[in-house]
């Protein structure tokens, strides 16, 4: 089976802890001690920008949850996390995913989008390295990536990353 025999579909609260136990398979359980998820705890997902893929049997195949953050006075979507079910690795589910993440974010008026990652997977969405913005220690400075979402939506943006809740 490959990705155009996936349905997308929004992540609904009925999908909540099938989609943490395929990122608990995915990432291992240890994964919620990842910086990026200092940055998530104490607000909820962008309900609009969350998807899950499932196949045609109504298995889930992955997901995508994106999660509001902060630079300075400056919004962003952060993408992630991000899974493919070890057997369906390699069909381009994560890429049909991230496609559909990004156009929900750019359609829902979002500016910039930044994920923690591997440049080389996600350079081909348009991805690059972010070295003025700081994520929590103890994240890799050269894995910290950002997407224009409108023309120059990076200029000027420059910082520590926060919890979108944080009063300035």
């Amino acid at each position: 089976m490959q990705a155009d025999q996936i349905i997308l579909s929004p992540e609904t609260p009925d999908d909540w802890w099938e989609v943490e136990a395929l990122y608990d398979v995915c990432f291992a359980p240890g994964r919620t001690a990842l910086s990026s998820y200092r940055l998530r705890e104490a607000s909820d997902p962008l309900s609009d920008l969350c998807w899950i893929a499932r196949d045609q049997t109504g298995a889930l195949a992955g997901a995508v949850r994106n999660w509001p953050v902060r630079i300075g006075t400056h919004d962003a979507v952060l993408l992630g996390p991000i899974a493919v079910h070890p057997t369906r690795q390699g069909e381009g589910i994560a890429a049909l995913l991230m496609a559909h993440a990004i156009d929900a974010a750019r359609t829902a008026g979002w500016a910039r989008m930044l994920l923690v990652g591997d440049l080389p997977f996600y350079a081909r969405f348009g991805f690059m390295r972010m070295p003025q913005i700081a994520m929590p220690p103890p994240t890799n400075p050269n894995r910290v990536l950002g997407l224009a979402l409108r023309p120059d939506a990076w200029t000027g943006v420059a910082g520590a990353v926060q919890p979108a809740w944080v009063d300035l």
